[in-house]
Order: C-alpha cells, then sequence, then structure tokens
C-alpha cells in the first residue's frame, strides 16, 4: 500500500472513529497496514483485490477483551 493510500485511510478512520489516536503502520506485506487505537493494535486494513480503490478493514474480538454478559 502506497504512502499516499496510508494517509487518506487513516484520515477517514479517525473522522469516521473520532479518534485521534488511530495510526497506520505498514507491514512487511505491500498489501496491508496495522491499525493502531494510541498504541494498541486493533486490526489491519487490505486493498482490495479488484483494484478500484477499494480497501478491506478487518478487526478481532476476543471473548476475553468483553465485558461479562
Amino acid at each position: 500500500m502506497n504512502e499516499t493510500d496510508q494517509k487518506r485511510l487513516e484520515t477517514y478512520l479517525k473522522r469516521t472513529f473520532n479518534h485521534g489516536g488511530i495510526k497506520l503502520k505498514p507491514r512487511k506485506t505491500a498489501d496491508s497496514v496495522e491499525v493502531y487505537v494510541d498504541d494498541e493494535f486493533i486490526g489491519l486494513v487490505f486493498e482490495d483485490e479488484d483494484g478500484d480503490g477499494s480497501f478491506m478493514f478487518e478487526m478481532a474480538i476476543l471473548g476475553e477483551d468483553l465485558p461479562p454478559a
């Protein structure tokens, strides 16, 4: 993922989630970046395979991280 797309995505995520602490960090693979809120890793953003400029955000939510029912 190029630096321009990374900056555009970071701006979009900050605005969408209303949180200035969102940061995107490059990975070893060129098709994705890591997403952090402050210093906590929360997921990945991948370039969509169809090449139309779209992206996929993937976030796992562990049961142990949820409040008790």
